[in-house]
């Protein structure tokens, strides 16, 4: 919703005394609503649009984009700023682009580079599935993506694939260097007897170890010399821009 209008709960009994009752407006919307989700959407649609432009094998169980344009529809206007911190394959996106809402949306699957980024661009090429014809969408717009920078999330890549003993030394040198620590733990102790469990138990060990709290780098931390020495220019001009940095006014 824009939070423009505010809104309160009045029951219908409450309000049929008023000059201009609110009640009729709103079991209208309702019918409305509960009609076209249970007519028009179905989650075989959803599918059907994933195999429209990329492999199921990709993405399976997509919501279908007319759920998501009813949802949008009852509780934003254009304009709007809509979240969605599970974004998945992007169908809530790729709606709220098509009916002109802002939007943020977060994932932390791979698929992101596969499915969800590669859809949006599809959406503002023009493509026609979907909610498209419902809408006019004729494609335009632009969005932005960025990554989080991994910190101590690379060193656990790093762990889960070495394949030998010698590649999972090096990776340990290097988490000596730079890496962060669960505080609970001793690190000495750890050096003495690594070597005596097998390569699988050392694996989870390392990653057992590693401080899951600082698995990427905080804004806060860019200024810091060794941090500032791995952006690069673009990246951390991009940042203060995105951040609009009131020190740097």
């Amino acid at each position: 919703m824009s939070g423009k209008r505010p809104f309160r709960r009045v029951f219908k009994d409450e309000d049929v005394a008023n000059i201009k009752p609110t009640y009729v407006s709103s079991d209208f919307i309702i019918k409305q609503f509960i009609r076209s989700l249970l007519k028009d959407v179905k989650n075989q649609k959803g599918n059907e649009q994933i195999d429209e432009l990329f492999s199921r094998d990709d993405f399976d169980y997509a919501k279908p984009e007319e759920l998501i344009k009813l949802i949008i529809k009852v509780t934003t206007s254009e304009n709007d700023l809509v979240l969605d911190f599970f974004m998945g394959s992007s169908t809530t996106q790729a709606v709220a682009h098509k009916m002109n809402r802002r939007y943020i949306g977060i994932e932390q699957m791979d698929y992101i580079n596969t499915v969800s980024v590669p859809r949006l661009q599809k959406v503002i090429e023009g493509e026609q599935g979907g909610v498209s014809k419902d809408v006019d969408w004729l494609g335009g717009g632009s969005f932005v993506y960025a990554e989080l920078m991994e910190k101590n999330r690379g060193y656990l890549d790093d762990v889960m694939n070495a394949s030998d003993q010698k590649a999972l030394q090096k990776v340990l040198d290097l988490m000596l260097e730079n890496a962060d620590f669960d505080f609970r733990v001793d690190l000495e102790e750890i050096k003495n007897t690594l070597n005596k469990l097998s390569f699988e138990d050392q694996k989870r060990t390392l990653i057992k170890i590693i401080d899951k709290n600082q698995l990427y780098y905080n804004y806060s931390e860019i200024e810091d010399k060794n941090v500032r020495d791995l952006i690069s220019d673009n990246d951390y001009k991009f940042n203060k821009n995105f951040y609009k940095d009131e020190n740097d006014e």
